[in-house]
């Protein structure tokens, strides 16, 4: 893992909402969500799922993290997915994939021709974005360019040294609380799809970008993540930030707050999303496959 130069204070900015939509992709309820930027040439299209410990979070909280994966130049998609405890396990997982499926059928229209397709998410949402990757991975489709995942959620056992470290702060309590209404069945912690941290499958899946920090109580479960990655083969980029951070808790402020790891990080996504989207080279027979399902 490599550490972060002394990063500089990054401007507050006004992000650019293109639009918010209603979508109806096949689930019990419309999918809202929210647009960043406008198709053009060389755009990545990131779907972008926030973060709240799966039982809170919007489209609003998830500005942070949508802003810094615009302003490095992709077309962003950030969804509203359904919440624990009122939608436990699977719903949230569905509605992401859900949502891949229908943005990579309409990337060319929503980023430009042939534009590389990337999952990202903070926290909750850096879960279902490595859960999305892994059904892409075993039902064949869509196509990956890569994942990034800031400060994710990964193994519910809470276990770690870093977890242990803040239970005395304001962190732990909301992530034991959340998964216990996201695993509302025992048995739902042994699923890959809800807890990506245990799976045993790593193989195949899309280059991979992890970001935590040295006061992230989830900063173990992401490098222990990061390491087996690497270890399954995949293509991974790991960095941890030097602390104060207020991570996971600070991702979720409002868009243009002043953080002096924000510049940093938006320079390591956009470094990310250059070399990850050259990598995506994506053949005929897929195409024509996802074409009939689009």
């Amino acid at each position: 893992m490599s550490r972060f130069p002394q990063p500089r204070l990054a401007r507050p900015t006004r992000l650019p909402v293109t639009e918010d939509r209603s979508l109806d992709v096949g689930l019990p309820r419309p999918l809202n969500v929210r647009l960043y930027g406008k198709r053009h040439a060389g755009a990545a299209l990131v779907l972008h799922f926030h973060g709240g410990a799966f039982v809170s979070g919007s489209l609003d909280s998830g500005a942070m993290v949508a802003g810094l994966l615009h302003e490095a130049g992709a077309v962003v998609m950030s969804v509203a997915y359904p919440l624990a405890p009122a939608d436990p396990f699977p719903a949230a997982v569905d509605a992401a994939y859900a949502a891949l499926q229908w943005a990579y059928c309409k990337r060319s229209r929503l980023a430009g021709q042939g534009a590389p397709v990337f999952v990202a998410g903070e926290e909750a949402g850096g879960n279902l974005a490595a859960a999305a990757a892994l059904m892409a991975r075993d039902r064949k489709a869509p196509r990956l360019a890569g994942q990034i995942l800031l400060s994710p959620m990964l193994d519910p056992c809470l276990g770690t040294a870093s977890v242990r470290r803040s239970e005395q702060g304001p962190a732990g309590c909301p992530l034991a609380h959340g998964w216990c209404s996201y695993l509302r069945e025992p048995s739902a912690a042994e699923h890959p799809y809800a807890t990506p941290g245990r799976s045993m499958r790593l193989a195949g899946l899309p280059s991979a970008l992890l970001i935590t920090a040295d006061d992230d109580p989830l900063r173990d479960e992401t490098l222990a993540y990061a390491r087996r990655l690497d270890e399954a083969r995949v293509p991974v980029s790991g960095f941890v930030l030097p602390a104060p951070t207020g991570w996971p808790c600070a991702l979720q402020e409002s868009a243009g707050a002043e953080r002096p790891w924000v510049e940093e990080v938006g320079r390591r996504i956009a470094a990310f999303l250059a070399t990850a989207g050259r990598r995506e080279v994506v053949d005929s027979v897929e195409q024509f496959a996802l074409q009939k399902r689009c």
